[in-house]
């Protein structure tokens, strides 16, 4: 490791620096990203995700270990696989990049500084702040809505949730437990942090857009929303559905309102008003008891998974303090 890595020591050692980069047909860019990145961690490993081009033979000759999926899983399973492999490494920081060159490989140092100063457990390098930069206009409407979604959603709060270039402690290796298999990953673990308590710093970082985008903008936004809609239905229903279906409830018993009062007047029944009045306090009413529904599942499944825990922890024996005494004896 050259003389630009850190040299910090956490726990009267220097910290394991390890940098996986999930990849899927990336072998125009994927060899510098990996010789960049040496410069300043212990380890590469790359997540192969199923590519049909030189991808791996490209990662293993510029001295990166190759971690390969028989098939294309998903970004989200190749992060799961990156955080699987820094936790078998025994990294104390595992630096997740992407390997088609938008990430630049030099910000490591700024990346990883809260994690060796003991500020953060999750270092998350955001587009949005400071003067580096910006995505096009379109990509920044998109991440717009999709970390504005996940914020409500998830009660965290960062400026960037769908960021890609991320540094994690060992402790939030340990305290993560993902399972989406596509690009939502990022929001997932926005989640599940909210859940853990993990720490979380933003750093700002540059992003070079120099390539083609590889998928549709449109499809790719529409597919993370529709799962950060089923995570936040998880987390928080009465937010996905009881807030809608009250607020189409009232504008259907305003709408109502008008209708009646007209008919008082004229004798008139303004047909279409009164069958739009029908249709929002029906359909106000059903969103408002799907969320019930959900949210009373959601702590029922709670409290019988604490009752689990509480009769497994009583049918544990507790350890005989004289086992230990006879132990030391013999």
């Amino acid at each position: 490791m050259s003389e630009a890595k850190p040299s910090t020591d956490q726990h009267h050692r220097r910290p394991k620096i390890v940098a996986a980069i999930p990849c899927h047909n990336e072998e125009r860019c994927i060899g510098s990203v990996i010789i960049k990145a040496k410069k300043f961690v212990d380890q590469v490993v790359v997540i192969d995700d199923g590519s049909t081009d030189a991808t791996a033979e490209i990662a293993s000759g510029a001295g990166a270990a190759v971690c390969s999926h028989r098939e294309n899983r998903g970004y989200g399973a190749a992060i799961r696989s990156a955080m699987a492999e820094g936790t078998r490494l025994g990294a104390d920081i595992l630096v997740v990049l992407d390997g088609d060159g938008q990430h630049d490989p030099n910000e490591i140092p700024s990346l990883i500084k809260p994690l060796l100063e003991g500020e953060s457990d999750i270092v998350v390098g955001s587009r949005f702040i400071g003067d580096g930069q910006k995505p096009p206009f379109y990509r920044r409407l998109g991440q717009r809505i999709l970390t504005t979604t996940t914020n409500l959603g998830s009660g965290q709060r960062v400026s960037d949730s769908q960021s890609g270039f991320r540094a994690y402690s060992a402790k939030a290796l340990q305290d993560l437990h993902l399972a989406e298999s596509g690009m939502s990953i990022s929001s997932e673990i926005q989640f599940a942090v909210s859940r853990s308590g993990l720490r979380v710093t933003e750093v700002p970082i540059d992003v070079s857009y120099a390539g083609k985008a590889k998928r549709s903008p449109v499809g790719h936004g529409v597919n993370v929303l529709s799962r950060i809609l089923v995570l936040i239905s998880l987390k928080q229903p009465l937010l996905l559905f009881g807030v809608p279906g009250f607020s189409l409830l009232v504008g259907g018993l305003v709408l109502g309102a008008r209708v009646l009062s007209r008919y008082g007047e004229t004798r008139d029944l303004a047909v279409g008003n009164a069958l739009g009045t029908i249709l929002l306090c029906l359909t106000g009413l059903l969103a408002i008891f799907v969320g019930l529904m959900l949210q009373s599942m959601k702590e029922l499944m709670r409290g019988q998974a604490a009752q689990l825990a509480e009769e497994v922890k009583q049918h544990i024996p507790p350890k005989d303090a004289s086992d230990g005494e006879n132990a030391t004896q013999q």
